[in-house]
């Protein structure tokens, strides 16, 4: 059996290879992607796997993003660290739903259920696969709690989000910051990310307010933006590439 893990933290990968090998040592990881862009750039240049193990939240968006640029036409297990996916549109449209951190026997099961389908079964549930792909409605206001209010702040006036300590902050290019209690993950789904990028796991940052990009020393990208951040913004050397060509 081949597989394409579609995963952007990478501990979350290795993890499941491990998992992989001890279920069967015969099942051959074909890759890894990390993003929207990168799934769909894989799945055009390269022989469908068996199979795919995909993540819902990637480091550009939902994966089910992925969906509205090419037809899929793979069996999924789709897997994720929030249970409010947990719908019954999951469990009738894909394989199997996992929730992170994954166990060894729940992979298994998954498994072992894809490798008694027939193929009128696979057929039949890559005409349903489509199915999963929402309607994109992005958000263009947050509603920020403040007290015992509620402060409508338009995303055209935002900078960056930045999370540190569990703690997450929006800032906007006045200067202002608000405290707010989603995490960047739930942020981010709600966001366009032709507007928005998720550049690393502390900070979210909008495409308007990037001011300057500094090629690091050792291949990373040093991002400026137009207002103060707390810490610099750093691109890893994998995703300096799809940054590129994000901003442009």
């Amino acid at each position: 059996m081949k597989v394409l893990i579609v995963e952007d933290e990478t501990a979350a990968y290795e993890s499941l290879v491990e998992i992989l090998k001890e279920i069967d040592p015969s099942i051959e990881v074909l890759g890894n992607t990390e993003s929207v862009r990168q799934t769909v750039d894989w799945l055009q240049k390269n022989p469908d796997p068996d199979l795919i193990l995909m993540d819902i939240h990637l480091s550009d968006g939902s994966a089910f993003l992925i969906f509205e640029h090419i037809a899929v036409e793979v069996p999924i297990i789709f897997t994720t660290a929030y249970d409010e996916y947990a719908i019954e549109a999951f469990k009738v449209n894909s394989i199997d739903y996992l929730l992170k951190p994954i166990k060894s026997e729940e992979l298994e099961r998954a498994l072992h259920k894809f490798r008694k389908w027939t193929q009128t079964e696979i057929i039949q549930y890559l005409s349903r696969l489509a199915q999963l792909t929402p309607t994109t409605r992005y958000k263009d206001k947050f509603l920020i709690p403040i007290k015992d209010k509620l402060l409508p702040v338009d995303l055209r006036e935002v900078s960056y989000f930045y999370t540190t300590d569990k703690n997450t902050h929006i800032y906007l290019k006045d200067g202002t910051s608000y405290s707010y209690t989603k995490t960047l993950e739930q942020i981010y789904t709600s966001l366009n990310p032709a507007d928005f990028y998720r550049a690393n796991k502390q900070y979210i940052i909008a495409r308007n307010s990037v001011k300057n990009i500094t090629i690091w020393f050792d291949s990373r990208l040093l991002i400026t933006l137009d207002t103060d951040v707390p810490e610099r913004i750093y691109i890893s050397k994998n995703k300096a590439a799809e940054f590129k060509e994000w901003i442009v």
